[in-house]
C-alpha cells in the first residue's frame, strides 16, 4: 500500500501535465482497444460470473458482475462522450475584483488522488478511471474479489494504453489484495486519498463513512419511492412502476417502495398486482385489506431489495406520503405520480433526496440520462455534490491572485 501511495503522488503530479489534447487521444485510443480486447474481456469475465454462482450470490449481484457485448459497448461509448466533453480543468469560475486592487481569479482543478471502494460491477474500474483521468485526477481502486480478475485485465489494458503514449501507468493502480485489510488500510491513507467514493451496497457504504479518516463522498443504496396520489392518472402509474421496478433490477435507482393515496387505493392496487405477477408485495394492514398480499415489517419499508419484491404503504394524504417518503428514503430518487400541479409542488419541495420527480421513473437517475455523461455515481450526501457524480463533480477550484506590488496596510 506505501508503494502504491507513493506511485499516485508521483502521478498526481504527471496528471496535471497533460493537455486535454493528450488526454483526449489516450480515451480513444483506450476505446479501440477495449473493442479489440472485447472477447478476451467476455472470457475473463466469465470465469468472475461463474465464481460467483458457485459461491450462491443473488441474480442481482451475478446480473451487475456480467460484462456481454452491451455493456462494454456502452463503455465503449461512454469514452466516446467523455472525449467530446470539454475539459473540467483550468475553467475559470469567476473574477473578483475587490477594493484592494488585486486581481482574484478562481479556476478549477482536480481534486487529486480519489480513491474508489466497489463490489462486483467490473465496468466501474474503467468508467472510474476515464472519469478521473478527464478530469486529471489519479484514481486508487479496491474491488471486490468477486471480480479481480476482470478488474485486473481492465487495468492491465488501460496501463498499456498509457504505457503506449509515455504516460504514466500508475493513473491508475488496481489493489490486487482483496482483503478487508487492505480496504482498512485504504481508507486511512490520509496525506496520499484527497477524497474516498464508496460503491456498492448500504453495509459498504456505512462501514467506509464511519471508518474513513479522509473526505468521502458517499454514493448511497436506492430505496427509491414512487408515490401514486390520489389525482394520478392510473394507467401513467402503473407503467412508470414497471418500469422503475423491473427494467433493471439491480441497480440502485430502481424502485423499492410504492406509497399509495387511500382514496385511490381499493381501485389501484388490485390493477397493480395483476399488471406484476412476478412481484413479490410486502403491505401494510391497509394494503392487505385490499389485496392478498405479505405483511411488511419496519425493515421491508426500509430495503433495497434488488429482486422482484416491493414495499407499499397506503397513506390519507400528501403529508403522511412525504412523512413516510423521508423517514425509510436513502435520500436518493423519489418520484410522485399525479395531474395536481399544487400536490406536484409540495412533494418536489418537501422531499428530501438528491432527485425528486413528477410523473416520471426513478430509473432516469444517471449521469448519462442528464446529459452529463459518464457518472461515478449517485451521491445522496449534501457536500461536496449531490446527485450523479459527473466530470464537473470531481474538481475543486483554486484562487490565482494577481497583483502589482501589493502590500495589505
Amino acid at each position: 500500500m506505501k508503494t502504491i501511495g507513493n506511485n499516485a503522488l508521483q502521478a498526481k503530479h504527471d496528471a496535471l501535465k497533460l493537455t486535454t489534447t493528450q488526454k483526449n487521444s489516450i480515451l480513444k485510443d483506450l476505446a479501440i482497444a477495449l473493442d479489440t480486447h472485447k472477447e478476451r474481456i467476455q472470457t475473463i469475465n466469465q470465469l468472475d460470473v461463474n465464481n460467483a454462482r458457485e459461491a450462491g450470490y443473488d441474480l442481482a449481484f451475478v446480473d451487475r458482475l456480467i460484462l456481454n457485448d452491451a455493456r462494454i459497448d456502452c463503455m465503449i461509448a461512454g469514452l466516446a462522450s467523455l472525449i467530446n466533453a470539454l475539459d473540467p480543468i483550468g475553467v475559470s469560475q469567476e473574477t473578483i475584483y475587490p477594493e484592494n486592487g488585486l486581481d482574484i481569479e478562481r479556476v478549477s482543478v482536480p481534486l487529486g488522488v480519489i480513491g474508489i471502494i466497489y463490489e462486483s460491477r467490473p465496468n466501474v474500474t474503467l468508467d472510474a478511471f476515464a472519469l478521473c483521468f478527464k478530469s486529471s485526477n489519479v484514481v486508487i481502486l479496491k474491488g471486490g474479489k468477486e471480480s479481480i480478475k476482470t478488474n485486473t485485465m481492465l487495468e492491465t489494458i488501460i496501463q498499456d494504453v498509457l504505457i503506449q503514449h509515455n504516460c504514466n501507468p500508475y493513473l491508475i493502480q488496481l489493489i490486487k489484495d482483496t482483503s478487508r485489510v487492505s480496504t482498512n488500510e485504504m481508507m486511512t491513507m490520509n496525506g496520499i486519498i484527497d477524497v474516498l467514493i464508496p460503491r456498492g451496497s448500504s453495509g459498504l457504504i456505512q462501514t467506509v463513512v464511519a471508518h474513513a479518516t479522509i473526505p468521502v463522498i458517499e454514493t448511497g443504496a436506492g430505496n427509491c419511492h414512487i408515490y401514486v396520489d390520489k389525482d394520478a392518472d392510473g394507467a401513467m402509474a402503473l407503467e412508470i412502476i414497471k418500469n422503475a421496478k423491473l427494467q433493471r433490477l439491480s441497480v440502485c435507482n430502481t424502485m423499492e417502495s410504492l406509497v399509495v393515496h387511500q382514496d385511490i387505493a381499493s381501485q389501484f392496487l388490485p390493477m397493480l398486482i395483476h399488471s406484476m405477477p412476478s412481484v413479490t408485495f410486502y403491505g401494510d394492514e391497509h394494503s392487505r385489506n385490499v389485496v392478498d398480499i405479505l405483511p411488511a415489517h419496519d425493515e421491508d419499508f426500509a430495503r433495497e431489495y434488488l429482486a422482484e419484491a416491493m414495499s407499499i404503504k397506503v397513506v390519507a394524504d400528501i403529508d403522511e406520503a412525504i412523512k413516510h417518503i423521508n423517514h425509510y428514503s436513502t435520500h436518493h430518487s423519489e418520484a410522485i405520480i399525479t395531474e395536481n400541479q399544487e400536490t406536484a409542488r409540495q412533494f418536489q419541495h418537501e422531499v428530501d433526496s438528491a432527485v425528486v420527480y413528477v410523473n416520471a421513473s426513478t430509473r432516469f437517475t444517471d449521469g448519462a440520462e442528464f446529459g452529463f455523461g459518464a457518472e461515478i455515481g449517485i451521491s445522496t450526501q449534501k457536500l461536496h455534490v449531490r446527485g450523479p457524480v459527473g466530470l464537473r463533480n470531481l474538481t475543486s477550484y483554486k484562487y490565482l491572485v494577481h497583483g502589482n506590488g501589493h502590500i495589505r496596510p
